[in-house]
């Protein structure tokens, strides 16, 4: 049986990246299903930024299943549902809080929440800027809970050619902390 995993779009700027990383989890072997969630602006900033619907992106393959993150009853809320981790890329600010907080009114929250004391990869690729303190302590709470806090900082050394080329090199990193290593050659070769 393949390994499956989450992957959460919220409502910051990056989708990109967050399309980045389901396109590799999906094309990954060791991969059976890739469960992907929504928030309300995660959708919005899918279609303004990359110019793509929920559908459209599910279409890319029959390893991804959409969920409504409304629907609390999914089988991600619930610990006893085999996964291997989550990701959310972008994090937005508010995720990160509700996530940081234990506020599971969301599925995107519940479901992270379910990593959390689950002891499952947790990563939060948060895309705020500037950050204040409420964000700062949100990210060490949700660090000391457990999470991978890994904000949107892509790399420049390997010479990105295009904005593709450098959410992808991101997704590396992603996976590489939800347990898939991959080979890859914009890996730092000191």
């Amino acid at each position: 049986m393949g390994r499956r995993f989450t992957l959460a779009i919220t409502g910051a700027s990056g989708s990109g990246f967050g399309v980045a990383a389901l396109k590799r989890l999906a094309a990954n072997a060791e991969v059976e299903m890739v469960t992907v969630l929504f928030s309300t602006t995660g959708r919005r900033c899918l279609a303004e930024e990359c110019h793509l619907t929920e559908q459209e992106l599910a279409g890319l393959s029959p390893k991804i299943q959409l969920q409504s993150e409304r629907d609390l009853g999914a089988a991600i809320s619930s610990g006893s549902h085999r996964q291997d981790g989550m990701a959310i890329i972008p994090c937005s600010a508010g995720a990160l809080g509700r996530i940081a907080s234990g506020t599971s009114d969301t599925l995107v929250a519940r479901a992270a929440d379910v990593c959390l004391k689950e002891r499952r990869p947790l990563v939060l690729c948060l895309r705020e800027t500037p950050l204040n303190r409420i964000h700062l302590e949100n990210m060490l709470r949700a660090h000391d809970a457990g999470a991978v806090v890994m904000p949107i900082m892509p790399s420049f050394y390997y010479g990105p050619k295009s904005l593709e080329e450098l959410f992808d090199a991101f997704a590396t990193r992603v996976l590489d902390q939800l347990g898939i290593i991959e080979d890859d050659t914009r890996r730092w070769k000191g």
